[in-house]
C-alpha cells in the first residue's frame, strides 16, 4: 500500500512536467524570420511590419525617364519624392503616414500580419493585409467642373492582400491582388473615360544573394480594362537591395514614377516594352 501511494505522489508531481513538455513540443512551430528586408519591396507593400514600439523613416525617390546623358540619365530631370513614417502599435498591425510631392498626394496606411509562415511548414504562407486613404491636395480645377466638385473628390483608396512564402534561406515570393478607388477620374465623354473601381495584380520576388545583399524583382498589372484608347501600362521593375539592422537602401530600374499604389496602376503611361524607364530608390531606417 505504501509502494501504491508513493508512486501515485510521483505521478501527481510528475503529470504536469510531462503535459509542460507535451505542450512544448506541440508549440515548436516558429515563425519565419525576414521573408523580406523590409516592409516595402520597390512600389509595392510586403507582408512585413515593424515590431512593436518600431519606428519606420521611408524616403523614396524617383528620377524622370532614362534618356540620354544630356540630362545625366534621368537624374537632371524632374523627380518624385515621399517621406513617411510607419509605427509598430503592435508586432503585427502597422499604421503610418506620409506626403508625395506630384499631385500633392497626403497619404495614410495601415497593414496587418493576418498570418505567419512557421519553419516546421503548419502554415505554409505569410498574409498581410494593407490599406491606404490618399488625398489629392491639388487646386480645385483638376477634379473637373467647378460647379460640381466636393472636397470627397479629392479621397482615394486601396486595399490589398499579400501573400508571401519564403522557399529555404535565400528566396522569397509574393503574390498581391489588389482594389483601388477614386472618388473622382478623368472622363472625357459620356463613354471614354477611366473607371472609378479598378483591380489589379502585383507580383515581387527577393533573392539573397550573399550577405546582406539581395536581388528585388516586381511586376505590377492592372486588371480593369478602361474606356479610353491607350490603356494604362503595367509595371517591371529590378533592383538591388542592402539592408542592415537598421537600415535598407534599394536601387532600381522601373517605369513606375507614382510612388502611391493607387495612381501607379491607373495612370501609368510608361511603357517598358519601348524603354521608358527610370531609376529610383528607397531608404527606409528603423529606430
Amino acid at each position: 500500500m505504501k509502494k501504491i501511494f508513493i508512486l501515485l505522489t510521483l505521478l501527481l508531481f510528475l503529470s504536469p512536467a510531462f503535459a509542460q513538455e507535451a505542450t512544448q513540443k506541440e508549440d515548436t512551430s516558429k515563425p519565419v524570420r525576414f521573408t523580406f528586408g523590409t516592409t516595402i519591396l520597390i512600389d509595392n507593400q510586403t507582408v512585413a511590419t515593424p515590431y512593436k514600439g518600431g519606428l519606420e523613416l521611408e524616403i523614396h525617390h524617383r528620377f524622370s525617364l532614362i534618356e540620354n546623358y544630356h540630362n545625366l540619365f534621368g537624374i537632371y530631370g524632374s523627380a518624385n519624392t515621399r517621406i513617411g513614417l510607419n509605427y509598430g502599435i503592435t508586432d503585427r498591425l502597422m499604421v503610418g503616414a506620409g506626403t508625395t510631392k506630384d499631385y500633392k498626394q497626403q497619404d495614410i496606411q495601415w497593414k496587418y500580419l493576418i498570418l505567419q509562415q512557421t519553419e516546421d511548414n503548419k502554415m505554409p504562407v505569410s498574409l498581410s493585409y494593407y490599406g491606404n486613404i490618399v488625398a489629392d491636395l491639388q487646386k480645385k480645377d483638376a477634379f473637373g467642373p467647378a460647379d460640381s466638385y466636393k472636397e470627397i473628390h479629392r479621397l482615394s483608396y486601396f486595399t490589398q492582400l499579400i501573400v508571401a512564402r519564403k522557399f529555404g534561406e535565400k528566396i522569397s515570393l509574393q503574390v498581391a491582388p489588389s482594389m483601388a478607388y477614386f472618388n473622382s477620374v478623368p472622363t472625357f465623354s459620356d463613354s471614354t473615360g477611366y473607371k472609378n473601381l479598378n483591380l489589379g495584380l502585383s507580383v515581387g520576388a527577393r533573392a539573397n544573394l550573399f550577405g546582406s545583399h539581395s536581388l528585388i524583382l516586381e511586376y505590377d498589372q492592372l486588371l480593369t480594362k478602361q474606356d479610353i484608347a491607350v490603356q494604362p501600362k503595367p509595371n517591371l521593375s529590378l533592383g538591388w537591395e542592402i539592408s542592415t539592422a537598421t537600415h535598407t537602401f534599394q536601387i532600381f530600374a522601373a517605369n513606375y514614377s507614382q510612388i502611391i499604389s493607387q495612381r501607379n496602376l491607373l495612370f501609368n503611361t510608361n511603357d517598358f516594352t519601348k524603354g521608358k524607364y527610370l531609376i529610383g530608390f528607397n531608404i527606409t531606417v528603423r529606430f
